[in-house]
Parts: structure tokens; sequence; C-alpha cells
């Protein structure tokens, strides 16, 4: 039975265009490709820019808003399915984006290390329910500190503070993989 997090939707019924894009575990270890997470974000963005109007320089600011919102979510959300995956379950990532008339949803899958799971889950529990300002501050201190948590956390942060996105997880057996568990994670951007 799969578990849900935040604000997770799976009703794609008014979508206009959608893309996905699968790396697979079998044909070179998803770990090196990390230096292609920010080449397949830029494209998301430069796709998603093509449907919006570049007549005025208003027009032609809100396609490079929008196109540099998506690459920043796609790379944030390759980057975490790749570095939190677990390689030894053979899943492929996926990272989808759906384009509705007014907002994008960004869908990443991965497998999850077992022994991980209660970890991220607690994690989640605290995105989806704490103050998101003081969290981030706190975590924006810890950076300064500790180069290792330079980064941890403040992507999804990022996302809903200067992007306004919400996000989601679910959680659920893979099922080619019985013993595999497969996280989606959601985030909807508004486009107003």
């Amino acid at each position: 039975m799969a578990q849900i997090f935040g604000e997770f939707t799976e009703d794609f019924s008014n979508r206009s265009e959608f893309l996905v894009l699968g790396f697979s575990p079998s044909s070179l270890p998803i770990k090196l490709r990390w230096k292609t997470n920010g080449l397949s974000a830029d494209f998301l963005g430069d796709y998603v820019r093509n449907f919006f109007p570049g007549d005025t320089s208003a027009n032609i600011n809100k396609q490079a808003e929008i196109a540099a919102a998506v690459s920043f979510i796609a790379n944030e959300l390759l980057e975490n399915a790749m570095k939190y995956s677990d390689e030894s379950a053979e899943q492929p990532i996926n990272l989808e984006m759906h384009l509705f008339s007014d907002h994008l949803i960004f869908l990443s899958k991965n497998s999850v290390h077992q022994d991980a799971i209660a970890s991220f889950q607690s994690y989640i529990q605290e995105i989806t329910t704490g103050d998101i300002g003081e969290m981030y501050i706190n975590q924006l201190e810890r950076s300064v500190t500790n180069e290792e948590e330079a980064n941890s956390g403040l992507g999804y942060f990022t996302m809903i503070m200067d992007y306004e996105a919400t996000l989601g997880w679910k959680f659920e057996q893979a099922q080619t993989n019985g013993h595999a568990t497969i996280v989606t994670t959601m985030v909807q951007l508004p486009l107003s």
C-alpha cells in the first residue's frame, strides 16, 4: 500500500504536454551521470520556454523566469534522486514534467534504501508540518558552520519559498522488484 505525504495528486487529465526522461541503471551507473543533471534540467527549462509567448519584454522576462525555475527544480530533483537512489535495486530513475494551463507538475521517481526510509519520512513530516521560513534560516546557519550540511534540504526550502511550489511524496513497492521501495517526489509549480 502506498504512503502519501504532503500535496500529492495523480490527476493528469487536464495536462496539455508532458515529457519523461529516464535514466537506466544498467547502461552506466547512475552516480556517473551526475554531470548530466544540469544539461537535462536546462533542456527541460528550454523546452517549457517554448510554450509561452515571447512577443513583449514582459513576456520574455516571464519566459526566462519560468525556464530558470524549471531548470532549478529539475536539477534539484535529479540530484536528490541520483544521490539517494538504491543502486542495488537496479531500478531506473525517471523525471517527468507535466504542463497544465496554470501550473507545472514535476515527478521524480527513484528507489530508496530500506534503512533510509524512516528518517526520510520523518524529515518530510517536518517539512510538511513545520515553519518553513524558520527551518530555512536554521539550515542556512548550519551550512555556514558545517560544510557537509551546506546544501542539505535547501533545495526543497528554496522551491517552497522562492517559487511558491507545493511538494508531495509517495512511497510504494516497486512493481518489478517487490523488495525495492520507490519514492515519487512531486513538485507543483504555479505559473501565475
